[in-house]
């Protein structure tokens, strides 16, 4: 089926040597960074997570978010979601790959990535989370090329295929349960030593990930005749719902534990996040109202059903919903753990313009991933004598 991204449209490929470009400047920018190593960041001793593990951890959001389609489909068999669950599948890929590499360019050196195997330590969290990003990455890629494979020939998929998919869908929920282990077990950081977290990272994980889906549906629907129906978008959008909810009530929860209590190990890194600490204002003040904002905005207008349902305001209800999460999961969530200091200290991080080019090559690399699997997932959805365009 590889040799369908040979049979594209100029505008196509146009998009595809546009990401080239991107990916090959990062490349070079990731090369000096391998030459001077990590001092090119804005990292510093007492700041050493950053931009990659900022991306890292909501990246493992979008990807366990296919499973919001997959476990509708199989556990209660709702029919409609089988029509794009290999989009989701194939979106996860693109996500836990750049998950992996955003680990591997936060190591400095690319080779110390093989000590977590080759000595691997299962009392460390960061082993078992690489090793069930490994997995996840492994079953969405044999379910999704075999039932695409079951599609073209219009059979149905082998029957060993069902239980990786129920496999699959625990699997979702592990890689971020693990990922919020790997910051709830730091008993350091004030921000990140709560007992809710992975459930924090799950609740946003089930509506930004579906967010970014349907958006992306959305943008395809524009581009091809491909149109996921209302049957897909409509429950989509109230698990979506539902989902933010979950996640703007646990923040809540999070901010009457910090100030109620009166503990400033935990009331101090959300005080500076919103606005500064004592004094010290930092950039990342502004991005949060606007996170603040956003969640509220998008939440109120889907819980409105004359909102929810409408085509129009519907993309940017998910966008808002996609930027509030982005920035209270990634730089949010890493400025707050570090700041202030076990030491009681303000040291300000922001990342160096290399640090943004080479997570914009990482993200290129994704987009070229899931373009190219989405290219193959049509064309053979369109040789099967799929309609695309779906009467309402």
């Amino acid at each position: 089926m590889l040799e369908r991204v040979l049979k594209g449209t100029p505008k196509f490929y146009l998009w595809l040597s546009f990401l080239l470009c991107i990916i090959g400047y990062a490349f070079i920018v990731y090369v000096f960074q391998l030459y001077y190593g990590l001092k090119i960041t804005g990292l510093s001793r007492n700041v050493s997570w950053g931009f990659y593990i900022a991306q890292f951890t909501y990246l493992v959001g979008v990807a366990a978010g296919a499973v919001m389609l997959v476990l509708p489909a199989y556990f209660h068999h709702y029919k409609p979601f089988k029509r794009v669950i290999i989009f989701g599948e194939f979106l996860a890929i693109g996500a836990v790959v750049m998950c992996m590499l955003f680990i591997v360019v936060d190591m400095g050196q690319p080779q110390r990535v093989l000590n977590m195997f080759l000595h691997p330590t299962p009392n460390s969290v960061m082993f078992w989370d690489a090793t069930v990003l490994l997995g996840y990455l492994l079953l969405n890629a044999i379910i999704g090329w075999t039932t695409l494979e079951a599609e073209r020939y219009d059979v149905n998929p082998p029957r060993w295929i069902k239980y990786l998919v129920y496999l699959s869908i625990f699997w979702a929920f592990s890689i971020h349960t693990v990922t919020g282990f790997l910051y709830a077990g730091l008993p350091g950081r004030h921000y990140w030593l709560t007992a809710v977290m992975a459930a924090r990272f799950l609740a946003s994980a089930f509506c930004s990930g579906p967010a970014l889906l349907l958006l992306l549906l959305f943008l395809l629907k524009k581009l091809t005749t491909f149109d996921p129906g209302k049957a897909v978008v409509r429950p989509l959008t109230l698990i979506i719902t539902y989902a933010m909810g979950i996640n703007v009530f646990l923040y809540c929860l999070e901010l009457f534990t910090a100030f109620y209590s009166g503990i400033p190990g935990h009331s101090d890194p959300i005080v500076f996040l919103f606005m500064g600490h004592e004094g010290v204002d930092a950039w990342v003040n502004g991005w949060m109202w606007t996170a603040v904002v956003f969640a509220f905005a998008s939440l109120i207008l889907l819980i409105t059903p004359r909102f929810r349902t409408n085509d129009k305001i519907l993309p940017w209800t998910l966008g808002m919903l996609f930027i509030a999460t982005w920035i209270d999961k990634s730089l949010g969530l890493l400025i707050g753990g570090f700041t202030p200091t076990p030491y009681e200290t303000i040291e300000i991080y922001t990342p160096s313009f290399w640090e943004i080019s080479i997570g914009l090559g990482i993200f290129a690399l994704g987009a070229l991933i899931v373009s190219i699997l989405w290219k193959i997932a049509l064309d053979v959805k369109k040789e099967a004598g799929e309609e695309f365009e779906l009467a309402e």
